[in-house]
C-alpha cells in the first residue's frame, strides 16, 4: 500500500506536537530572511529548448511546479527545480510554433505546512506574474508530487484554464479535517496522471479526488499508468505525449487525441481509470 511522509512531530503528543509546530513556524520565518529580505517565489527566463531564441507572440503560458515536501522549513529545493525542467522543456519545445512559453516556479521554501498551504500560494503568485508578463493569455498550471497538489489548489487563479497533476501527493482522509477543495476546478480542464504502483502518492487518493471533482466539473479526466512508479519514468514517452496533448489542447485550442477526448467524456469511473497505452506518443505521429 502507498505511503506518505509524515511531518516530523507525528506520534507525538498534542503539546510536542504544539511546540514542534511552533519551532517549524520559526525556523520557516528565519528560513525566508536573507540578508534582511523576505525570501520571494520567482518565475525567473521562459525555459527554452537548447539553441532555440525566445521570439514570437504568447498566446499560452504553462507554470511547470516542482515537487516538495509535506512539512518543512527549509529554503527551496534546488534538485525539485531541475527535476521540472525537462518537462518544461518538453512542453516548450511541443508549443513553441504556437507561441506557448514555459516557466519552472521557484517556491519560497520546498514545505507545504498544513494549513499555510505555502506551494499553493506560490502557484496563484506565479499565475499573477505570468499575467503581468504576458498580458490576458491562458494559464496552465502543472506538477508533479506536491507540486501537483499545488496545482489543483490554486486552480481557481482567473487566467488558469487547465491543470495538469502528474501523480499528485495528496494527504490522507481524515474526518478531522476537510477533504481537499475541488470546487475551484469548476471551468478547467484537468488531467491527472498516476502509477499504479506509487510508492509515494498514493493512487487511489487521487482517483478519489478525481470522482469528486467530476461530479461538478465534467471536464475532469485521469490516467492510469500500470505498473509505473511515482516518476513515471517506465513509460516516460507516453506520458509526455499525453501531456504534450493535453496542455497544447487546453491552451492553444487544438484538438485532443483521441484517447484524451474519450477520457474526459467518459462518466466515471471509465474516464477516471483510462488507461495509458503503450507507445501513446508513436501512435499520434502516424
Amino acid at each position: 500500500m502507498a505511503h506518505h511522509a509524515l511531518p516530523r512531530w507525528w506520534g507525538r503528543t498534542a503539546g510536542a506536537a504544539g511546540s514542534a509546530r511552533a519551532r517549524l513556524d520559526g525556523n520557516a520565518a528565519r528560513a525566508e530572511r536573507r540578508n534582511g529580505a523576505a525570501v520571494q517565489a520567482g518565475l525567473g527566463r521562459a525555459v527554452r529548448p537548447s539553441g532555440e531564441a525566445a521570439d514570437g507572440v504568447v498566446t499560452g503560458v504553462v507554470l511547470v511546479l516542482p515537487d516538495g515536501e509535506p512539512e518543512s522549513a527549509r529554503g527551496p529545493s534546488t534538485l525539485s527545480h531541475a527535476s521540472a525542467l525537462p518537462l518544461a522543456r518538453f512542453l516548450a519545445r511541443a508549443g513553441r510554433p504556437d507561441g506557448l512559453v514555459a516557466h519552472v516556479v521557484r517556491y519560497r521554501g520546498r514545505g507545504w505546512n498544513g494549513p499555510d498551504a505555502r506551494l499553493a500560494a506560490d502557484a496563484s503568485w506565479a499565475a499573477d506574474e505570468a499575467v503581468r508578463r504576458y498580458g490576458d493569455v491562458p494559464v496552465c498550471l502543472a506538477g508533479r508530487g506536491m507540486g501537483g497538489r499545488a496545482a489543483l489548489h490554486a486552480a481557481g487563479h482567473d487566467a488558469v484554464n487547465s491543470v495538469l497533476a502528474l501523480a499528485p501527493w495528496l494527504p490522507e482522509d481524515d474526518v478531522a479535517a476537510p477533504p481537499e477543495p475541488v470546487r475551484q476546478l469548476v471551468g478547467r480542464r484537468v488531467l491527472i496522471v498516476h502509477g499504479t504502483n506509487d510508492a509515494r502518492s498514493d493512487p487511489e487518493l487521487s482517483y478519489r479526488l478525481a470522482e469528486r471533482a467530476k461530479k461538478t466539473n465534467r471536464d475532469t479526466c485521469r490516467f492510469e499508468v500500470h505498473s509505473d512508479g511515482h516518476a513515471l519514468r517506465q513509460y516516460q514517452a507516453e506520458v509526455q505525449a499525453l501531456t504534450a496533448d493535453f496542455v497544447l489542447g487546453s491552451l492553444l485550442s487544438r484538438a485532443y487525441a483521441r484517447p484524451v477526448a474519450d477520457a474526459l467524456a467518459a462518466p466515471p469511473p471509465l474516464g477516471l481509470r483510462m488507461p495509458l497505452a503503450a507507445g501513446f506518443g508513436r501512435a499520434l505521429r502516424h
